[in-house]
């Protein structure tokens, strides 16, 4: 009789240990802490697009060198994320510098990532594209751990990590019309 239960690869609704470098024109952006990787609930849209799509299939301790174009990552760079503000209206206190990255509130108040992208003697631009837009990716990736997920978990939609504290995902109630 044989006893040998299939071991499993990934698939979806499967919670996924990774560790991975990321690298973008030759030079490593990103990458997992040893003993610390990345763990998502495959096929819940937790990771890029490009990069779940090509996991598939990957046992524990399987490797793999993942390439990711722009359009399944972070997409194009958008030209309407670009804003230029006039210098006069630019505070005094934030340097200059290309590559400064600011957090700035939108008329409802939310709060958006930017990065100086350009300085003339008129204006100052500000980019609110994705700092990786418009960037091919290129992963080296290890498959660490594979789990079912919990009931739990696949009702969230995302993967529930030891420390995990559900205060931080509740979602604000709508207003009723």
């Amino acid at each position: 009789m044989n006893s040998t239960i299939p071991s499993l690869v990934v698939t979806d609704d499967l919670v996924v240990s990774l560790a991975y470098k990321l690298t973008v024109d030759n030079e490593v952006v990103d990458a997992s802490e040893e003993g610390e990787p990345l763990e998502f609930l495959q096929g819940h849209g937790e990771i890029i697009p490009g990069l779940e799509k090509q996991l598939y299939g990957l046992a524990v301790g399987d490797a793999k060198q993942i390439n990711v174009d722009a359009a399944e990552a972070y997409g194009p760079i958008d030209p309407d994320a670009l804003m230029d503000i006039p210098r006069e209206q630019f505070p005094t206190e934030i340097p200059l510098q290309i590559g400064t990255v600011l957090q700035v509130k939108d008329s409802d108040n939310e709060v958006h990532n930017a990065r100086i992208s350009k300085v003339d003697a008129h204006s100052i631009q500000l980019d609110f594209n994705h700092p990786l837009a418009g960037k091919d990716l290129s992963f080296a990736v290890t498959v660490v751990d594979l789990r079912q997920a919990t009931a739990e978990e696949l009702e969230h939609g995302h993967s529930h990590s030891e420390d995990y504290d559900e205060d931080d995902y509740e979602l604000e109630e709508e207003e009723s019309l």
